[in-house]
């Protein structure tokens, strides 16, 4: 199957990489001609120059496509799922942003009548933490199926393994979506009911073997559709982001007097702007990284955790590798048929849980259980 990979950066070349081992033909995209053409050499595979805002140029690219994993903001992510839709081509992305999800979910009528699968928050946080959840939930209602879910909960960071500086934080991508999840609503459980809390806020301490101690804090977007999906049925459920103390603190005052704002000020520059431009010039950037995910799961006084660490490995880092290969596994599950749900579903709702922890084990994210 052809598959078309949208994004030439670390996230999207990895995808690549991983396509590829799976056997599948690839085509990388990106509006930078030279990143493209630098992603094709190293892999040997078709490149394009492509702007991602032209529906057409898309629809082109995508005609004789099984599937495209979208690598690209997601701010494009509604218009890319349609354009995916229009060509009968199977849509994953990263996602991260709620209101880019609910307006993809539009489309669900639109995919059913073309025979696509649409699959948003694919990748790692929302995406495989969010499957590790689920199989918590499912293996909890097969097994002690009289005993109520008192609470799940999900930690999740991407760090580097050397912290410098007062953030102890380096960038892996684009500091906008770093500032999105840090801006919007958080959605959580609270009492057997669907609610939002701020971000920035409820802060504890997550002790961790070699890495900790960690704070923990709201973030955004990292519970996909859990919390619609099992609202009523878990009295407790909530994500939260882990760094190095302190970081969370700093970006709370940031906040707090007005840094996230987007409308322009006095000197008609917005002050988010000024931020993502000032973090994008003096963080530091590495591929030394590491990802931590644990989820556990609370039933009657009984605890059960689900746990993976990852490093960079063969030259991709380590938030890279736990963002592209959930994806890349899903598109070759639903290649291979393994997966023949089509509409749009999130993929904790579209992704057996055993089978897509499987397919990761084999590139080395290995889930243990506790």
């Amino acid at each position: 199957m052809k598959t078309v990979v949208l994004g030439a950066g670390i996230v999207g070349t990895a995808a690549v990489w991983d396509l590829l081992r799976r056997g599948h033909e690839v085509e990388v995209a990106d509006a930078d001609a030279d990143a493209a053409a630098r992603a094709g050499a190293k892999f040997d595979v078709r490149s394009t120059a492509l702007d991602v805002s032209d529906g057409l140029a898309v629809r082109a690219l995508l005609d004789d496509a099984g599937a495209v994993v979208s690598a690209v903001p997601y701010r494009f992510g509604y218009e890319v799922a349609e354009a995916a839709i229009d060509t009968g081509t199977h849509y994953a992305d990263f996602g991260g942003n709620p209101t880019v999800v609910s307006r993809q979910r539009a489309l669900h009528d639109a995919a059913v009548g073309a025979g696509v699968l649409v699959a948003p928050d694919c990748g790692l946080a929302p995406g495989v933490a969010n499957v590790m959840a689920t199989k918590l939930i499912d293996d909890h209602k097969e097994h002690n199926p009289s005993i109520p879910i008192d609470s799940v909960q999900i930690r999740v960071g991407a760090l580097p393994q050397h912290p410098v500086g007062t953030l102890g934080y380096q960038l892996a991508f684009s500091p906008a979506g770093l500032i999105n999840e840090y801006a919007e609503p958080c959605e959580v459980i609270e009492d057997g009911s669907y609610g939002t809390v701020e971000p920035l806020s409820r802060f504890e301490t997550v002790d961790w073997d070699g890495w900790g101690p960690l704070e923990a804090f709201s973030t955004a977007g990292g519970t996909s559709s859990m919390c619609t999906v099992h609202e009523g049925a878990v009295a407790e459920l909530e994500y939260k982001t882990l760094r190095f103390p302190g970081h969370g603190r700093i970006f709370a005052a940031m906040r707090e007097i007005g840094l996230f704002e987007e409308e322009p000020g006095p000197g008609g520059v917005s002050p988010r702007s000024v931020l993502l431009d000032a973090l994008d010039r003096h963080l530091p950037r590495s591929d030394d990284d590491l990802v931590l995910v644990r989820c556990w799961l609370d039933a009657g006084g009984t605890r059960t955790t689900l746990e993976f660490e990852d490093i960079s490995t063969d030259g991709i880092s380590a938030l890279a590798r736990t963002t592209a290969f959930p994806a890349t596994a899903l598109v070759d599950l639903i290649h291979r048929g393994e997966i023949e749900d089509r509409g749009v579903a999130t993929m904790n709702e579209c992704a057996p849980p055993d089978m897509l922890l499987d397919e990761l084990e084999a590139v080395g994210i290995t889930v243990s259980s506790f």
